[in-house]
């Protein structure tokens, strides 16, 4: 459950299909940052282990399946590869728990800022799925903003950062996600993704929608890697 603390009424214009048309990332802020914070964020970025899910029991797996399940189906439209869809949601699923976020926050998130589109460049630069600023690559990675452009990256930087922006807001999301946007304090775009985080979240979906059996195939298409 997203936590909406300070976070102002919905907007019906701001509603995703007048925000993801295009790529529309106001660009994150370059600030100075404590040596300290510097080195956590680089920590967390440098570590390059694949977003393969490990699960503590057979439970936590079947919860894991059943999400795939339900997501996969909401983003068919937009993905319709099954392999390509599988392995997005995997690692966004991967990148967001290991961020301590919630992962209907970062798919909505995503829809508004590149509308899924891996190579999406905005007006100031920003870069891929979550529209990352190629200055965070020299302050907290190798210096390489071509690596934006690839998914696991991209999706850990965006990750990352968004943490960084609510650690920094004491878990305000409504302010931490302006900042993201370097548009802190304004409504629109936190509005934007707190209505277009509502479709990916789990738990408000249609009973019918979720997978009774769990170890099907999902979306009937052929079984893919694990």
């Amino acid at each position: 459950m997203i936590d909406r603390r300070h976070c102002l009424r919905l907007a019906p214009a701001l509603l995703p299909l007048g925000w993801t048309a295009g790529a529309h990332a106001g660009g994150q802020l370059e600030e100075p940052l404590a040596d300290s914070v510097r080195s956590a964020l680089s920590s967390a970025i440098a570590n390059s282990a694949p977003p393969v899910p490990e699960f503590r029991d057979t439970e936590s797996r079947l919860a894991y399946l059943r999400w795939m399940g339900v997501m996969s189906r909401q983003l068919s439209k937009r993905k319709t590869e099954w392999i390509e869809r599988k392995e997005f949601l995997q690692t966004v699923w991967y990148e967001s728990k290991r961020a301590g976020l919630d992962t209907g926050l970062v798919l909505g998130l995503i829809q508004v800022e590149s509308a899924f589109r891996k190579y999406a460049v905005s007006s100031v630069g920003a870069r891929g799925y979550m529209q990352v600023m190629p200055f965070w690559t020299r302050v907290i990675g190798d210096g390489d903003a071509s690596k934006l452009f690839h998914m696991q990256t991209n999706l850990r930087f965006g990750c990352v950062i968004l943490r960084h922006y609510i650690d920094r807001e004491r878990g305000d999301l409504f302010m931490a996600l302006g900042r993201y946007n370097g548009s802190r304090g304004k409504p629109p775009y936190p509005n934007a993704v707190f209505a277009a985080a509502t479709n990916w979240d789990f738990n408000k979906q249609p009973a019918q929608e979720r997978p009774t059996d769990p170890t099907r195939p999902l979306d009937r298409a052929p079984a893919g890697p694990n």
